[in-house]
C-alpha cells in the first residue's frame, strides 16, 4: 500500500465519526485496482493510510467539487445560517453556461442557499453565499484560499465559489484534506447527503424542487457520508466523497472522467477491491479516453516548459528560438 507522512493526522478522523482507536489498514494491492477517471486519489480516514493514488498530485480543474469549500467557508465564518438573502445578478457573466431557475430578487434563507448548492450544485446559490459574506465576494474568494492553505493543499486556487471557472484548479490528493475537513461538518453531511429537497422562496413566493446529483445517495446500498459532484468540459466528470465500507469511512476523489456513470463506477470498482481485492475491469471507451487526456496532459506540460523558457530574463535575456 502507499502511505504518505504528510495523511497521518486523519487517523484523528476515526474518533470523529466514533472510532475508538486506529484499526489495523486494509490488506490491499493498488495494482489490481482499475479506474476510469484520469486522476484519482482512494484514503482509509480510520488508519491515515493512503490506499490507491493515480496521478494524484497533477493540478487540474475541479468544477463543482470547489463547492465543498465553499460551504466549508460559509460555516466556518459564523454567518447566521437563518438569514434570509437576497438572489443578485452576477457582477460579471459566467464563464460558462450558468443557467438557474431561481429568480432574481426572490429569496432564500442561507441555510437553504447551503443545501442547494451542495447535494443540487446549484451555482447561482452558491455565487449568492459568497455575495453575502462579510467583506464581500472578493473576501469570500480569498477566505477559501485561505482555508485551502491552512488544511495543506499547497496545490490548489479558488477563483470562483461555483466552480463553473476552469480556474479553480487542485489534485486528487489535496481534495481528499478537504473531503477530511468537511467530513468534521455536521450540515454538510446532512446537506450532501440529501436525496431531494422542496425550496421555499420569497418575495415572491414560489416553490423549486431539487434533486441530489450523486445517484450513490438515493441506493440503499452505499453509506454516503459527504460527496459532491462536478462537471465542466475541461474538468470532465468529477466525484469527491466520503463513504462508509463495512463500517469504515473511505475517501475518494475522481477527477476527469468520461461520463456521469463513470465516476460512480469508480466508486463501486473501489468498494468492491476493498471487500475481496479484485479492481474490476474498465470500458475500452473510458480508457480510449482516458489515453487520449494523458496525451491532452503531456501537451500541456510540454508547453508551460517551454513557455516558461522562452519567457524573457529566464536565460538572461531574449531567447531568439521562441
Amino acid at each position: 500500500m502507499i502511505s504518505l507522512s504528510r495523511l497521518l493526522p486523519w487517523v484523528l478522523l476515526g474518533f470523529v465519526l466514533g472510532a475508538a482507536r486506529v484499526e489495523a489498514a486494509w490488506e490491499v494491492d493498488p495494482s489490481r485496482l482499475q479506474l476510469a477517471s484520469v486522476q484519482a486519489a482512494v484514503a482509509d480516514l480510520t488508519s491515515g493510510e493512503l490506499l490507491y493514488a493515480k496521478h494524484a498530485d497533477r493540478v487540474v480543474p475541479i468544477a463543482s467539487v470547489t463547492k465543498l469549500m465553499t460551504a466549508l467557508v460559509v460555516l466556518e465564518s459564523g454567518v447566521p445560517l437563518d438569514e434570509w438573502l437576497e438572489i443578485v445578478p452576477r457582477a460579471r457573466p459566467a464563464p460558462v453556461n450558468a443557467y438557474s431557475r431561481i429568480r432574481i430578487g426572490s429569496a432564500l434563507r442561507r441555510t437553504d442557499l447551503l443545501r442547494i448548492t451542495l447535494m443540487a450544485s446549484e451555482n447561482q446559490a452558491a455565487y449568492v453565499l459568497a455575495r453575502h459574506h462579510p467583506g464581500g465576494y472578493a473576501a469570500f474568494i480569498a477566505a477559501m484560499n485561505d482555508r485551502a492553505a491552512s488544511l495543506g493543499m499547497t496545490r490548489t486556487r479558488f477563483v470562483d465559489s461555483t466552480g463553473l471557472s476552469a480556474d479553480n484548479r487542485s489534485t486528487a490528493a489535496d481534495l481528499l484534506k478537504l473531503l477530511s475537513a468537511t467530513l468534521e461538518q455536521p450540515l454538510i453531511r446532512e446537506y450532501t447527503g440529501t436525496p431531494g429537497f422542496t425550496a421555499q422562496f420569497r418575495q415572491p413566493r414560489y416553490t423549486l424542487q431539487y434533486g441530489n446529483t450523486n445517484v450513490l445517495v438515493h441506493r440503499d446500498r452505499w453509506d454516503v457520508a459527504v460527496s459532491k459532484t462536478g462537471y465542466l468540459r475541461v474538468a470532465g466528470r468529477c466525484l469527491a466523497m466520503v463513504a462508509n465500507v463495512d463500517g469504515r469511512p473511505v475517501a475518494m476523489v475522481f477527477l476527469d472522467a468520461l461520463g456521469t456513470r463513470t465516476p460512480i463506477g469508480d466508486a463501486g470498482r473501489v468498494a468492491r477491491w476493498l471487500r475481496t481485492g479484485d479492481g474490476g475491469s474498465v470500458a475500452a471507451a473510458a480508457r480510449d479516453y482516458e489515453r487520449q487526456r494523458q496525451a491532452d496532459y503531456a501537451r500541456e506540460a510540454r508547453l508551460a516548459e517551454a513557455s516558461a523558457v522562452c519567457e524573457p530574463g529566464a536565460s538572461g535575456g531574449e531567447l531568439s528560438s521562441c
